[in-house]
């Protein structure tokens, strides 16, 4: 477990200007946990890069709020379904 003090710092960390996060400081950036965030970054289609870091520009578009493409995707296709049919 991540003592009160490592979490701190660690929040700090990961709230300044770094363009990577590491999966410790992706769930503290994202108030998520672990399970959460894997759930998450599956529907946003965001994965870790080939060093293991998330991309905090992708990681700001998950909890802007706004649907996931691949969600609004497979709504159009429904949709195309249901006018042919």
């Amino acid at each position: 477990m991540v003592k009160q003090y490592e979490r701190a710092v660690l929040k700090a960390v990961a709230l300044c200007f770094k363009p990577y996060l590491k999966p410790e400081e992706a769930m503290i950036y994202c108030n998520l946990g672990r399970t959460q965030l894997t759930k998450k970054c599956e529907e946003f289609g965001i994965y870790k890069n080939n060093s293991g870091y998330f991309s905090k520009t992708d990681l700001d578009k998950m909890l802007s709020g706004a649907p996931s493409e691949i969600t609004e995707k497979a709504k159009q296709r429904s949709f195309k379904f249901r006018k042919g049919g």
